[in-house]
């Protein structure tokens, strides 16, 4: 089952993604590609993660970290699928960043770590562009790196956690104009979706909708505009 929020002729709808990709409404309406505009799938809070494969580590000289490296970025940033994200002016070096997103079904707080896929609803994916111009020592980005309008695309859809039995093997690509530019899997995360789970339902409650950015693997290449 694929879950997708959608705005259609000025309105707002939650639709489903059937077998044959149609997008439906819930009262039966199928509206084709075009027809609508996407909306990111969850609007919760997202908690991203750095350096969480070795590869991009390595890439950018840092040492893989012993503690996850989190943190949250605002609903500004957000845009659907197939919306456009605005290169801010006068930046030297922006790169793209593909991303396993894990979105939470219910409350969670101090899961324990072989509960922690009990409390996922499903996945999708994001882009957490990267200014590095502004970027600080040890993957520590402030607001100008990590905050911009626009920068963090998510979608289309969210697939339901039954129809991806394993998380942990997965592949991820960047195309850019036709072109593969980044490919890595989730077999290479440092800290694997439950731990992540457990480790922020410790000391924060996390609430249905709120969504987990995994992190990117080795292929941080400068991108331009278009």
């Amino acid at each position: 089952m694929k879950q997708a929020r959608i705005e259609w002729q000025g309105t707002r709808y939650d639709a489903q993604i059937d077998e044959r990709d149609q997008l439906r409404l819930a009262d039966g309406t199928l509206l084709k590609a075009g027809d609508f505009r996407w909306l990111p799938p969850a609007d919760g809070t997202l908690f991203a993660l750095g350096l969480n494969y070795a590869d991009h580590a390595s890439e950018l000289e840092f040492k893989p970290p012993e503690e996850p490296l989190v943190f949250i970025k605002a609903p500004n940033t957000f845009i659907g699928h197939q919306q456009e994200s605005v290169r801010p002016d006068n930046v030297e070096y922006m790169h793209y960043e593909a991303e396993l997103v894990v979105v939470i079904g219910k409350t969670a707080r101090r899961v324990a770590e072989a509960d922690a896929m009990d409390y996922v609803a499903g996945y999708t994916v994001c882009n957490d562009y990267a200014i590095r111009d502004y970027l600080e020592n040890y993957y520590r980005p402030n607001l100008r790196v990590k905050s911009r309008d626009t920068l963090t695309p998510i979608g289309p859809w969210i697939v339901a956690k039954e129809a991806i039995p394993d998380p942990h093997n997965l592949t991820l690509r960047t195309w850019v104009n036709g072109e593969l530019r980044q490919q890595g899997t989730t077999a290479d995360l440092i800290f694997s979706v439950p731990f992540l789970i457990a480790y922020l339902s410790e000391f924060m409650t996390l609430q249905p909708g709120d969504m987990i950015a995994t992190g990117t693997p080795k292929g941080a290449v400068r991108c331009g505009a278009g």
